[in-house]
């Protein structure tokens, strides 16, 4: 992992989906930057691994889905941090693999309830935090599924079209107020999430990258904290890509 040194000092940071996968990197990299996080994942034991491991100020256990439970963790780590400057929701899951006319009902709503509307309880309760200092950054995790759409992953390509166009919106509401919003639209990348997809689906995935080759948690995760930091300063209200070349807009 490269490490800009002191790039996050004196800041703070709270990411969403933190115990693994690319949250977890995305908070170590801050963590080794200078930057104070604290981490929300829906797996408690995980959480306190991953804070015992590297040295996260605070955690909170919940489901993202529950805007009850989302309003008092970004009250409590609001508290436990002294402010808020950076967030990262990276929380999300898959969701079911079948045509849109055979998908479970129920497991299009969880994905809907975990990947957009929990993204946006995030946002919405985080958010004022921020307004009271005059400075922000926000970066929603996406996926190049919500630009074109991945055949048998209805769900999942509807919530992150979702997140692109609540992040359009986010932006342009925040600009002059020193709160930067901007989405990442990460190609399929070596993640534990890849566990919740039949091989079938992730072998298609990575044939539609013209690199020919999954991407890397470390090359999201660069890119994750350019956004987060001080360096995005003008770029708001929109997307960042990280596909290996299979979306060029």
């Amino acid at each position: 992992m490269s490490v800009w040194s002191g790039r996050f000092d004196g800041r703070t940071a709270i990411v969403t989906g933190g115990a693994s996968g690319l949250g977890k990197q995305v908070a170590a990299r801050i963590i080794a930057e200078g930057g104070t996080v604290a981490l929300w994942d829906l797996n408690g034991d995980a959480l306190a691994a991953t804070q015992a491991e590297i040295g996260a100020a605070h955690v909170a256990a919940l489901d993202v889905s529950d805007h009850a439970a989302v309003a008092a963790a970004a009250k409590d780590s609001a508290a436990a941090l002294g402010r808020v400057d950076i967030l990262v929701c990276s929380a999300g899951i898959t969701g079911a693999t079948a045509t849109a006319w055979e998908y479970p009902v129920d497991s299009f709503q969880r994905v809907i309830d975990i990947n957009l509307n929990g993204l946006f309880y995030c946002n919405r309760e985080v958010v004022p935090f921020m307004l009271e200092n005059g400075y922000g950054r926000i970066v929603n995790l996406a996926s190049v599924a919500g630009k074109e759409g991945n055949p048998n992953a209805s769900a999942y390509s509807a919530s992150k079209a979702g997140v692109i166009g609540f992040t359009k919106s986010l932006g342009k509401e925040l600009a002059g107020k020193g709160i930067i919003a901007n989405a990442l639209t990460p190609a399929t990348f070596e993640s534990p999430i890849l566990a919740q997809l039949p091989q079938s689906q992730v072998d298609y995935m990575r044939s539609k990258i013209p690199m020919g080759r999954l991407g890397l948690v470390e090359e999201s995760a660069a890119m994750v904290c350019f956004m987060a930091s001080e360096e995005c300063s003008f770029t708001t209200a929109s997307t960042f890509d990280t596909s290996g070349g299979r979306t060029t807009f």
